[in-house]
């Protein structure tokens, strides 16, 4: 009668395996939805690079096509906002700014974001380009 109480695996056995390899997976989902988190700050993070870099090229074309004079910081921001934020752009919650710096060509662009996929407590930090014109 001994040998047949040990043959196989048991209901609860079964069960218990079940669990841990759920808890398991649960654990695995978690990494992979953390991981698409941070792959998609880093492209949001990207985006900003480019386009603070975008309204520097923006002032160097004003530089070039305005016999040498540097532009104001309003110059700069006002179609580069509208080209790169906003409805049907890639970041929406956006608060932007173009500021001039110390000396005349001297610019300070800084780029905040509002993220919904962030964590509890979590927040995007600003972005801020600085950049400077050679005075001609």
């Amino acid at each position: 009668m001994m040998a047949n109480r040990q043959r196989g695996f048991t209901l609860i056995e079964a069960l218990v395996a079940l669990v841990v390899l759920s808890i398991g997976l649960l654990g695995v989902a978690a990494m992979q939805l953390r991981a698409l988190q941070s792959a998609h700050m880093g492209y949001q993070r990207a985006v900003v690079s480019l386009a603070a870099i975008d309204a520097q090229e923006r002032a160097w074309a004003w530089l070039a096509s305005n016999d040498g004079s540097c532009p104001t910081a309003s110059n700069v921001h006002g179609d580069w906002l509208t080209q790169w934020f906003g409805t049907g752009r890639v970041l929406t919650n956006v608060a932007s700014n173009v500021s001039p710096g110390a000396s005349d060509c001297e610019y300070t662009v800084s780029i905040s974001w509002q993220e919904e996929r962030y964590s509890d407590g979590e927040s995007g930090n600003a972005f801020v380009y600085q950049f400077r014109l050679p005075e001609l």
